[in-house]
């Protein structure tokens, strides 16, 4: 029997929630830790801003990747019938509906990658205490993702875990060192 979560979800709409989500995560803590450093929280404003560029920058990146690795795989398809002539599939119907997938994963991405970084953020605004401490909701929320990954691929759940909290770490440290926003 599937899990909720896999008939919910395709293979390409998990990959690019999974690419979302983290990229959104760690580009809030790259963007934002020079600023905790620096004795001030990121207002909700500056929260909504970093991830709206998190996001927009990801929706580009997100659809020319995934544009062109499924158009590679048209091609290679091409490929393995002996078709005459090249590109008869992507000036198809496939080759729109490739378009379309890429598209909708895109947009799938870039609204993981806002939310990503948004949310640990706007928590992070609110916690009590130094502002170096409102990096613990993004740190927090790559351990559950790590968390999340381990049991989808069935993982170890301690090397995910690990992993996606000691590169959260690193790139904050890569933050205060650009000290960017």
């Amino acid at each position: 029997m599937k899990s909720v979560f896999s008939a919910a979800f395709s293979k390409s709409q998990t990959f690019a929630i999974v690419i979302g989500l983290t990229d959104g995560i760690l580009t809030a803590l790259t963007l934002a830790s020079g600023h905790l450093v620096a004795g001030t929280k990121p207002t909700i404003g500056l929260s909504f801003r970093i991830a709206l560029g998190s996001a927009i920058c990801g929706v580009f990146v997100f659809f020319t990747a995934e544009y062109a690795r499924l158009r590679g795989e048209l091609i290679h398809a091409e490929g393995q019938l002996n078709l005459a002539s090249r590109g008869q599939f992507v000036t198809s119907q496939l080759g729109k509906q490739v378009r379309a997938e890429a598209f909708a994963s895109a947009l799938i991405s870039s609204t993981a990658n806002f939310l990503g970084a948004l949310f640990p953020l706007c928590l992070g605004s609110f916690m009590p205490g130094p502002a170096l401490l409102a990096v613990i909701p993004s740190i927090v929320a790559l351990g559950l993702l790590g968390l999340t990954l381990a049991h989808i691929v069935r993982g170890r759940a301690v090397v995910w875990i690990v992993a996606l909290v000691a590169a959260g770490i690193a790139l904050s440290i890569i933050g205060v060192w650009l000290h960017i926003a």
